[in-house]
């Protein structure tokens, strides 16, 4: 069950067979299914547990007085929901599912053995946390100076490496489970905008959206009109110096 956290991590440095079979037993104490649009937790509740999304879309996301919303990340099978729940006494944010979602409720204390037994797999862990960092940045230039088509653009390939890395993709298509409001409320756009931006990416020959999902005709090409590098993704096997050896043949 925990077969994307374990691909995902591998891609910081190689895990051994030791450390894979730690992390798939702590995914398997307890799980839970959450329906779609329903919350994960919510902003101001005391976390109890962290979350692992084992199956499914979910996202983060900040609630004005209003009812105004800003999603502040999507997270893929494999990630973290709440990785400072050790640390913070309550959410300042919520976490709620876009599709129906499977999650690992991980015991806090368990976490902490683990990372005092496997300091391998405590980095390959930090590695990804730095990584939701990294990209928490790059949505805030999108936010703050990209146009419209570069925003929505940008979002769109990184939605779609981000499940290549998880071996997701059938070519150039990837699962988009999103609405139009959804992603208005991302990249700080209304959904009319949304629209006619989507429209002006299929104009263009880079895209096409159908039954929830996105294809990708030049992902290269989009990828220069959009100014997109996924260098802040850190895909690059940077933990290789940790590696496991590889197992005896």
């Amino acid at each position: 069950m925990s077969q994307f956290l374990i691909m995902k991590l591998e891609h910081y440095a190689r895990l051994s067979a030791e450390e894979k079979d730690a992390l798939d037993a702590l995914t398997q104490v307890r799980t839970r299914r959450v329906r779609s649009r329903d919350d994960i937790i919510r902003e101001g509740d005391a976390p109890s547990v962290i979350n692992v999304v084992l199956e499914g879309w979910a996202c983060r996301y900040k609630t004005l007085e209003d009812g105004r919303r800003q999603i502040i990340a999507y997270l893929l099978p494999g990630d973290v929901c709440d990785f400072s729940a050790p640390v913070l006494r309550e959410m300042d944010h919520s976490v709620g599912a876009i599709t129906t979602v499977t999650l690992a409720e991980i015991a806090v204390e368990s976490v902490g053995h683990l990372f005092a037994t496997y300091p391998r797999l405590t980095q390959a862990l930090c590695w990804d946390a730095l990584t939701s960092v990294s990209i928490q940045r790059e949505w805030t230039v999108n936010v703050g100076q990209r146009t419209a088509f570069e925003r929505l653009g940008h979002l769109l390939c990184e939605l779609f490496v981000r499940q290549r890395l998880l071996g997701l993709t059938r070519g150039g298509v990837c699962d988009l489970p999103l609405t139009q409001a959804e992603i208005a409320d991302t990249i700080g756009l209304s959904v009319v905008h949304v629209n006619r931006t989507l429209q002006d990416l299929r104009s263009a020959g880079l895209i096409s959206l159908g039954g929830r999902e996105l294809t990708i005709h030049r992902l290269e090409a989009l990828q220069r009109a959009v100014l997109f590098n996924p260098s802040y993704l850190h895909l690059g096997h940077e933990g290789r110096h940790l590696d496991a050896p590889p197992p005896n043949p």
